[in-house]
């Protein structure tokens, strides 16, 4: 600020990674949009919250605070899957998990609030506070929480990617003219908004769980740009008001986002403390897309990120990996090319383009894919010879999740993608994500059905065979998902040992996050849509032996373990 001849900063961000300037953590872009807007923009890192050192190192902004809990929500980062700290953290220096405290967003909010009375407007951005935007279920409390803001005292949240949103609140506050109004903007008001949908109520949600069904249905339904109204819901005497989203990026402008003065390192004033895990993976990856229509019921990606895939430019995407070539510390190695689903790069319905996501209606569900899709991997192998054809590129492996289960709806060029992929995209192993094989358990995840993943594996093996290449599939699977029983995880143990022929050597015990119709189901005991019981499994000892059921060091070869 000093060398800037800066007396204040227009902006300040607080966040509970530490600073790196990568397109890949969400401060640093928000940062880089206000900069390029001609805005004034510090950055807090995991700031100190038993002091007024850190937070008070910039001072007070002249527009507005930003907080965000980071890239993961603060108690997923804290925390397992069975409540056991976290002694590690990818995003914190030395690796050490102890500068991210629990519920980050609220914790930092009240830490401005101690040091600067009376203070500009803050608000609330990221994962952590736009899946916990209305009454939601934390599992870490056992509890339905009220929207974050009115446990925040923050004044606005924008949910969502929100990059629209941003840029349209810091114009407003600078012109001095009312937020209220803009698309992607939560707010608290004394009154209702009449024309906007009514959500049950907070204490209604508290009393009668089906309520809390009909919230999340209705919360789930309105987060298009296109097809969605604004939603209104009370909470105790006042009410939250959330806005219609704002619209998406267009190619343009997510090429505009992605050139930015990215440094992608992390800021010297935190480097003592060493290095950032999450470094080795991001700081040479290159993001091709936004979204995901997969829609599983325990990933929140399709609402934070949405359901409709915005997708740069193969020329930017190029110009991005062809400035890595000129670094000195480039290796020659692209770690991953890909988004939430590496293969839904460059098409989407027409359908949902011009009209918005469907009501009830999933692009994909357990039986079929929704035949207004149409995969269509041709882009995408376009792109991928361009990137690994740039001189003093070595390998750009592809390690965003791949959507098995379309490869094979793509019948012009799926076969020929799993090719390429085999043949230049991968080393040694190549990672899908099946999660489970009893149908009635993947029916309740959001998943196509076990005969996809035999059907994937044939052709993986078939191609192995024909290109020489001695690669091998392996799986991540998941314990206890509501619905799962320990006789589905032995059913699951006896297909990876007599169909797929290995042994897992590793399985994740289900976390109910917020935003996501499986926590939804775990804390209602409830299948969202018949609304009869299902078995939630909720100790966490129990849990533990599901997950130990699959990973068992049993020789496979027709072995079948009971329950």
């Amino acid at each position: 600020m000093n060398s800037l001849g800066w007396d204040k900063c227009d902006v300040i961000l607080v966040t509970g990674d530490s600073y790196v300037d990568s397109p890949y953590i969400g401060v640093a872009v928000v940062g880089r949009i206000l900069e390029s807007q001609g805005f004034k923009v510090g950055i807090i890192a995991q700031p100190d919250i038993k002091s007024n050192i850190d937070i008070m190192r910039l001072g007070e902004p002249k527009l507005f605070w930003g907080v965000s809990g980071g890239s993961v929500d603060s108690m997923v980062a804290n925390y397992t899957a069975t409540k056991k700290f976290r002694n590690s953290d990818d995003y914190t220096p030395g690796g050490v998990n102890n500068r991210r405290p629990d519920r980050a967003v609220l914790a930092y909010t009240n830490l401005i609030r101690q040091y600067f009375k009376n203070t500009v407007p803050i608000v609330l951005g990221g994962i952590e506070a736009s899946l916990r935007r209305v009454t939601h279920y934390d599992y870490w409390s056992n509890s339905l929480r009220k929207p974050i803001l009115f446990d925040s005292k923050a004044d606005y949240l924008i949910y969502g990617m929100g990059e629209i949103a941003l840029k349209e609140l810091a114009l407003a506050i600078s012109n001095g003219s009312n937020p209220k109004d803009i698309r992607g903007v939560c707010y608290i008001s004394t009154t209702p908004k009449d024309d906007y949908l009514t959500l049950p109520s907070h204490d209604q949600c508290l009393k009668d769980k089906e309520k809390y069904i009909d919230l999340f249905d209705i919360f789930y339904d309105h987060n298009d740009p296109i097809s969605a109204k604004g939603l209104c819901q009370k909470v105790d005497s006042r009410y939250l008001i959330q806005n219609p989203p704002c619209r998406y990026l267009s190619e343009p402008e997510m090429d505009t986002v992605a050139a930015l003065p990215y440094t992608r390192t992390l800021h010297p004033y935190y480097a003592d403390g060493g290095k950032v895990k999450c470094m080795e993976t991001i700081g040479y990856s290159v993001t091709t897309h936004h979204g995901c229509w997969g829609e599983c019921n325990f990933c929140a990606i399709g609402v934070h990120q949405g359901r409709t895939i915005r997708t740069r430019s193969e020329d930017s995407i190029i110009k991005e990996v062809t400035n890595f070539t000129k670094e000195p510390k480039f290796k020659g190695i692209i770690h991953d090319l890909g988004g939430a689903s590496a293969n839904m790069y460059g098409y989407e319905c027409d359908k949902k383009l011009n009209h918005g996501t469907c009501e009830h209606q999933r692009c994909v569900d357990h039986k079929r894919l929704c035949k207004s899709m149409k995969p269509n991997h041709e882009r995408l192998l376009s792109l991928m010879k361009r990137v690994r054809n740039i001189k003093g590129v070595k390998k750009a492996f592809v390690t965003s999740g791949i959507r098995y289960d379309i490869i094979s709806k793509d019948k012009e060029h799926g076969e020929k993608y799993l090719r390429e992929l085999i043949t230049h995209h991968i080393s040694g192993q190549m990672k899908i994500a099946p999660e489970h094989t009893e149908d009635r358990v993947l029916e309740l995840m959001g998943k196509p059905g076990k005969q996809s993943l035999r059907d994937f594996k044939q052709l993986f093996d078939k191609i192995n065979k024909t290109t020489d290449k001695k690669q091998f599939l392996t799986y991540y699977l998941i314990a206890a998902h509501p619905g799962c029983k320990d006789s589905d995880m032995v059913n699951l143990k006896n297909f990876t040992t007599n169909e797929l022929r290995i042994n897992p050597e590793q399985a994740q015990v289900f976390t109910p996050t917020p935003g996501t119709y499986s926590a939804v189901m775990y804390y209602t005991e409830l299948d969202p849509k018949t609304r009869k019981p299902i078995f939630v499994e909720k100790d966490n000892h129990k849990k533990e032996i599901q997950k130990s059921i699959v990973v068992a060091k049993e020789k496979y070869g027709g072995n079948n373990f009971s329950s």
